[in-house]
């Protein structure tokens, strides 16, 4: 309860955070329990409450789409048609759990046919789709400027109404109209193996980058398992480790969105194992230490999860999102823990939390495939049990919270603040200038620094430097003041 009291807190200032995740899925029995327990609660919520429920009546009736209007079991009962979803989660696709989903959703609206597409290779090929045109009713929001949300999303409402309903409203968020709902949310952790640890001899938790690497070094010294998995290979996996600099590293909600814009080299070493320079130095030092796998170039992200599961690795740098896939991956699930990322601001430890892929409508599909669509995004939402299954922070404001996150007691959840009114495209555009990516598929970067703490060719040090003068002459060329 006390968890959710502060998330209900942090995550009522929203988030532009990325932390969308690829990969494999949750078990069938999890998501039968959680279906049923969904399920009991969320009509007796949109049917008792009278103000919300009369005015969405009143608007549905006039015709106005929009997700507050919606009530489930009631709008757009007499649509027949056909919508296509597309969707990173090829392994749902395969395990059959997206059809399970999709037939707990004709019960109730038997009428509405959901075709799904899975796309392995998501974030390269998505965007490509979207921008050709050719990717059908629903999609995974890939990275896309936030100007151009209106050519190619339906609006679900405005911020002002789809917060009041939905955590992280803001991430796909232009001129406080929203055009994506989260299929999830995903706090930034570490996932590991419990018995590799303990026979390791780690008997606490590390808290900070030192104590971090202490316990790699453990793990290398006192069992068979590869400390760190870095997941290289896959690339995306890499970009991932932005996700942790700001609210892990600072402490700050305001951090990613407002405040790094404006801050001088904000990649340099701040003295006390904090910020960018702790998070990517993590990184670094095992490599250089030799606490990741022998040859990173051929890693295997779907083999990961069977190892992990068997004791195989020690820990993964990966969101909340990964924990349930790899507790279903083989015997071992109960060995499978979530721990903080190892990095202490003040004396006290924070964790980033923000949405995972968000669901977008096609703006060019007709009336009838616009409104099925946003009901079927609306019972994956509040009816499905999805983001529960998938150890996420739940969509729904009434959601519950799955068990792992009781390994984070104590520890404050942060969620980004978005960007102050016009500075929206900034973070944009230095990107794109630096050509850093931060939070937004740079995936080389990271993978760079591995490549040069493997073979020494570069410093750490070196390495930031080079980042800080992409983002000042970034800073340069767009005309942004620093300020921090």
């Amino acid at each position: 309860m006390k968890l959710k009291k502060v998330l209900a807190l942090s995550m009522a200032a929203v988030l532009t955070l990325s932390m969308a995740a690829c990969g494999s899925g949750s078990g069938e029995s999890a998501a039968v329990n959680t279906n049923e327990e969904v399920t009991e609660e969320a009509p007796a919520e949109t049917t008792e409450e009278t103000g919300e429920d009369a005015a969405a009546e009143d608007t549905a009736s006039a015709g106005e789409l929009s997700y507050t209007n919606i009530v489930l079991g009631e709008s757009y009962k007499d649509i027949t048609t056909t919508i296509k979803w597309l969707t990173h989660r090829t392994d749902l696709i395969d395990s059959g759990m997206i059809d399970s989903y999709i037939a707990k959703f004709n019960e109730t609206y038997p009428d509405i046919t959901v075709e799904v597409e899975g796309v392995t290779n998501y974030a390269d090929d998505a965007l490509l789709r979207l921008t050709a045109g050719n990717w059908g009713d629903i999609i995974m929001i890939p990275a896309v400027d936030k100007n151009l949300l209106s050519e190619y999303f339906v609006p679900y409402g405005s911020l002002d109404d789809v917060s009041e309903v939905v955590r992280f409203a803001d991430q796909w968020m232009y001129d406080n109209t929203v055009y994506g709902i989260a299929s999830t949310g995903n706090a930034q952790g570490i996932v590991y193996n419990k018995a590799v640890f303990e026979q390791a001899g780690i008997t606490a938790i590390p808290k900070t980058p030192e104590e971090f690497i202490a316990a790699l070094q453990a793990v290398k010294d006192n069992t068979d398992a590869i400390p760190l998995y870095t997941n290289y290979a896959a690339g995306w996996t890499m970009g991932a480790w932005d996700a942790y600099i700001n609210g892990s590293a600072t402490g700050s909600s305001k951090y990613m969105n407002q405040e790094l814009i404006h801050t001088q080299d904000p990649f340099q070493n701040y003295g006390d194992d904090t910020h960018a320079y702790a998070v990517y130095k993590i990184l670094y030092d095992a490599t250089a230490n030799g606490l990741i796998e022998d040859d990173y170039t051929t890693t295997d992200w779907e083999g990961c999860k069977g190892m992990i599961n068997n004791g195989e690795i020690g820990c993964m740098v990966l969101g909340s999102w990964a924990y349930s896939q790899m507790v279903d991956a083989g015997e071992h699930g109960d060995d499978i823990g979530y721990m903080s990322f190892p990095i202490t601001v003040g004396g006290k430890q924070y964790a980033s939390a923000g949405p995972d892929y968000n669901y977008g409508i096609n703006v060019n599909a007709s009336d009838d495939n616009k409104a099925a669509a946003m009901v079927f995004v609306k019972w994956m939402t509040e009816e499905s049990g999805f983001a529960y299954n998938e150890g996420g922070v739940p969509i729904s404001m009434d959601g519950e919270y799955p068990a792992l996150y009781s390994a984070f007691d104590g520890i404050e959840f942060i969620a980004d603040e978005p960007a102050v009114a016009g500075e929206e495209d900034i973070l944009n555009e230095l990107n794109a200038e630096s050509e850093l990516n931060i939070n937004s598929g740079g995936d080389s970067k990271i993978q760079a620094i591995i490549e040069h703490a493997a073979n020494g060719d570069m410093t750490f040090d070196e390495i930031m430097a080079q980042w800080n003068e992409a983002w000042t002459s970034a800073q340069e060329t767009v005309g942004v003041e620093v300020t921090n």
